[in-house]
């Protein structure tokens, strides 16, 4: 029997970075892919994980290149290569993209009262690619091809715990993300694919229960479930840190298993 393929494309999240000891963000084996190829390849024994993410990987540079090194010249075209030399042989594509393309606005702008024109012009912009890249692998892979996406939590809740300037940004945040994410499955949707729903399952708008966190007090249950599942209250070295810890890693999992199973 030929061997049929999984599919993982995206950013630091789909090669299931962390930070180590020492504070670095290094990729490991704990990311969401392999959980959810652990889970699928127990099902179907002929199953193949192939995982072409880079850290850092913005939609422009999925598909112009520029992170990450790849024989096709970049992620979206080593994945169409892929997917043409084994077409009717891949089972599931998944595919995080989008979270590093606002950070030239928050990075790269001094003033200000200029980030909303430049969230604005960036977030066009990632439709834009996000189409382009869409386009691509549902061309290359064909149209029964399953694709997930998903939605992003939220890393900057953890300025709630910072005090009251923290408190704001962390609710225009959540407001921002909510807006972002719905843009993005908007475009994932267009192309038949499934959105697994990670801001959900973070609880990533839930500032009204409230819920102790140990060590932190009485939180709201977004605040409480973002320090709970990633490093972004962690102290240092390995924190703060937006990445997923194991824990993150297995809910955003559970997320894509839940997607693929709808029928």
């Amino acid at each position: 029997m030929s061997p049929r393929y999984y599919l993982a494309l995206g950013d630091s999240l789909s090669v299931g970075v962390q930070p180590d000891a020492d504070g670095a963000s290094l990729p490991t084996s704990d990311g969401y892919p392999n959980r959810l190829y652990a889970v699928l390849h127990r099902r179907d024994r002929e199953l193949r994980l192939v995982k072409l993410g880079c850290s850092g990987e913005t939609t422009g540079t999925m598909i112009h290149g520029g992170i990450c090194s790849y024989p096709a010249g970049s992620q979206l075209a080593q994945a169409e290569s892929f997917l043409r030399s084994h077409r009717g042989h891949v089972a599931l594509i998944t595919i995080d993209i989008g979270a590093n393309d606002p950070n030239s606005c928050v990075l790269g702008v001094r003033s200000l009262d200029k980030v909303p024109s430049c969230l604005s012009s960036s977030i066009s912009h990632t439709a834009g690619n996000l189409d382009t890249i869409l386009a691509g692998l549902r061309h290359a892979g064909g149209s029964h091809v399953p694709i997930i996406g998903m939605s992003y939590y939220v890393p900057e809740l953890a300025g709630w715990l910072a005090g009251m300037p923290g408190k704001v940004v962390a609710v225009l945040a959540e407001r921002l993300t909510a807006g972002y994410n719905d843009l993005l499955s908007h475009v994932y949707r267009q192309y038949g694919a499934r959105v697994a729903n990670v801001f959900g399952a973070f609880h990533s708008a839930d500032f009204g229960s409230h819920v102790r966190l140990p060590g932190r007090g009485t939180v709201p249950q977004n605040v409480a479930t973002l320090c709970q599942w990633t490093w972004a209250c962690a102290g240092a070295p390995r924190g703060p840190n937006e990445h997923a810890n194991d824990a993150g890693y297995d809910a955003i999992a559970k997320q894509f298993l839940l997607a693929y199973s709808e029928r």
